[in-house]
């Protein structure tokens, strides 16, 4: 993990020392009323507009900012992220650009938040070992809980792109078939083993070539940054059709993202070592030669009541190497693709990311707000909130992911 830097203060009110000061800096799509969405930058509970202060300060690529998605900043690659951020930065931190900042300033609860970027391919992996090994504790109890494969490659799947939705959206109960244990025969209707899983989103800004392999020492080149990721699972659907082909209707119907993109740069403090991958070593495709885990706590908040705080650190497979698995066979990403870590999960209880941990499949309930839990139910509220080590040497809040629960329809 590298040495926090001393960090200028910011002349904007609460910014200093806050989750979101100027070592930080997240990106996120703005709307007000009467006008178009466009770029901003979130500096305490701010929103800095920068269409309007790129436009005012004539930088060059102030067209990138106009955009009702981040896509077009994050095509533009990393040369242009660092300026952008030192820019930026600079605005915020020199008393004699207030009168030019100002303007283009507004309260974060002044503004309507939308999703930030267009979503190219969903990929959602499945990189905790202790989340991995639960699952297989509980579903394969007289077999090894690891499959074969799961230390030689991250296990992944492709999702559903067209249901990623930002933030706040609420989450209508999926219906589909599901088999009891003690049916002969499946029947159709609301899933009643709802949940939830904590996860990390990583952001695809520049693409690459089909044909051609993403490198795990090329991970920054092409990753823009991270978002706070929901993968609403309906464990009774899922259970009957992933076997033999793996989650299709059981993960479809929603999958939450923050509504701000922490970049990389933002990160740079938090980065540490992956556990051992000795035994048995990965391939050479997959080998990191730097820290490569991240230092990020996430806590699992039901209708208010914090229930688990997974810690990422404890991830087996690192984002460069599941970013160079997507490529390993000449498949290309593009911008806007995204990919999730799966679910975060520790080797403590109140380190599991998901409720099926939680509840160990519904046989163990767990307490939140004075009762006893499984599953989600109609009307519950998830909060999933993310928290780093800062380049300035406190911590920086990533976007939080938010969503509740509707009945099915």
């Amino acid at each position: 993990m590298s040495t926090p830097a001393t960090t200028p203060t910011s002349w904007v009110e609460g910014a200093a020392g806050s989750g979101f000061d100027v070592d930080h800096l997240p990106y996120g799509v703005v709307a007000r009323p009467g006008e178009r969405p466009r770029v901003a930058v979130r500096i305490g509970d701010q929103v800095l507009d920068l269409s309007v202060v790129a436009a005012a300060d004539m930088v060059d690529t102030h067209a990138l900012f106009d955009q009702p998605t981040l896509n077009a900043f994050m095509a533009a690659g990393p040369a242009v992220w660092d300026s952008t951020r030192a820019w930026v930065r600079g605005l915020l931190t020199d008393e004699t650009e207030r009168d030019l900042v100002e303007p283009a300033l507004a309260p974060l609860d002044s503004v309507t938040m939308l999703l930030p970027f267009t979503v190219g391919d969903y990929v959602d992996f499945y990189a905790s070992e202790h989340h991995a090994s639960n699952v297989g504790h509980m579903f394969r109890p007289d077999a090894e809980p690891l499959l074969p494969n799961w230390k030689h490659l991250p296990v992944g799947y492709h999702g559903r792109s067209g249901t990623v939705v930002v933030s706040g959206t609420d989450v209508v109960r999926p219906c589909g078939q599901r088999k009891a244990p003690d049916a002969d025969l499946p029947t159709y209707g609301p899933s009643q083993r709802l949940d939830i899983e904590a996860e990390l989103g990583f952001v695809v800004g520049v693409p690459s070539t089909m044909g051609e392999r993403v490198t795990t020492a090329d991970f920054a080149r092409h990753t823009f940054g991270v978002v706070g990721l929901n993968d609403w699972s309906a464990r009774d659907i899922q259970a009957w059709e992933y076997v033999p082909l793996g989650p299709f209707l059981g993960k479809s119907f929603a999958t939450s993202i923050s509504a701000w993109v922490t970049p990389l740069a933002a990160l740079a403090a938090a980065w540490t070592d992956l556990p051992g991958q000795d035994d048995p070593a990965v391939l050479d495709y997959l080998r990191v030669d730097r820290p490569a885990g991240l230092d990020i706590e996430v806590e699992v908040v039901l209708d208010g009541e914090v229930v688990a705080r997974p810690p990422y650190r404890t991830m087996y497979w690192s984002p460069a190497q599941m970013l160079a698995h997507t490529t390993v066979n000449g498949a290309s990403v593009r911008t806007g693709d995204l990919w999730g870590s799966g679910t975060v999960s520790g080797p403590e209880r109140d380190q599991r990311g998901s409720l099926l941990e939680l509840s160990w499949g519904g046989k163990e309930p767990f307490t939140a707000a004075g009762r006893e839990r499984t599953f989600l139910e109609d009307g519950d509220e998830v909060t999933l909130r993310y928290s780093a080590p800062g380049t300035g040497g406190g911590r920086i809040s990533l976007g939080e992911v938010t969503g509740r629960i509707l009945p099915a329809r």
